[in-house]
């Protein structure tokens, strides 16, 4: 592996803040309910996008297009602290089952998001030879 240079992270950094902006864009809309739903759908969604990211031709003629969008936007925009400061807080709360459901459904949803990213990535990449 080779060390970065100095543009790439700042691409990476730059595309962060970016996600990390969106998602906390999202989740400021979070009513205050037992389970914090918005969280569960940014990290559902962002394991799907980082498995179809390969499909997108910029992605694959460009190197630092993937390090600005995949560690980038999409690392910032997922967000694997917040979850477990959420999981932890409902099981603190007397809310363990509710824990154990948001530790299930994320881990379930965002293994199986990704695998049908990369499907459809590879399908897509496929279809485009």
């Amino acid at each position: 592996m080779t060390r970065p240079h100095a543009g790439d992270l700042a691409l990476v950094a730059a595309g962060a803040a970016v996600g990390a902006l969106g998602r906390w864009a999202i989740v400021s809309w979070e009513d205050g309910s037992s389970l914090p739903w918005l969280t569960l759908g940014i990290n559902v969604v962002g394991a799907f996008l980082l498995g179809v990211l390969p499909a997108l031709p910029a992605v694959r003629r460009s190197r630092r297009v993937a390090l600005a969008l995949g560690p980038g936007v999409l690392g910032g925009f997922t967000t694997v602290s917040a979850w477990a400061g959420q999981v932890t807080g409902l099981a603190r709360d007397g809310h363990q089952t509710l824990a154990g459901l948001l530790v299930v459904t994320s881990l379930a949803g965002t293994l199986v998001a990704a695998h049908l990213g990369r499907r459809l990535s590879r399908l897509r990449q496929e279809t485009h030879r």
